[in-house]
């Protein structure tokens, strides 16, 4: 099987799931957005596939949030 990758990812004042080259969904916070990409990784696990979830720290954010 293949991998899968989640990367939890600022835009604008809302949150992201990166996968496949999209961000998908618009979330208030971090913390729904990694909900998100968990139950999504956690089907391409049963899958058999290898499985990278990526989430900012606070100072990460900042950055990330600033070159936005």
């Amino acid at each position: 099987m293949g991998l899968a990758q989640y990367a939890i990812v600022a835009v604008g004042d809302q949150w992201g799931v990166l996968h496949d080259g999209d961000i998908k969904g618009e979330y208030a916070t971090k913390e729904s957005a990694f909900e998100s990409a968990a139950a999504a990784a956690s089907l391409a696990i049963r899958q058999g596939h290898e499985v990278h979830l990526s989430v900012p720290g606070g100072e990460q954010d900042k950055a990330n949030r600033q070159q936005l």
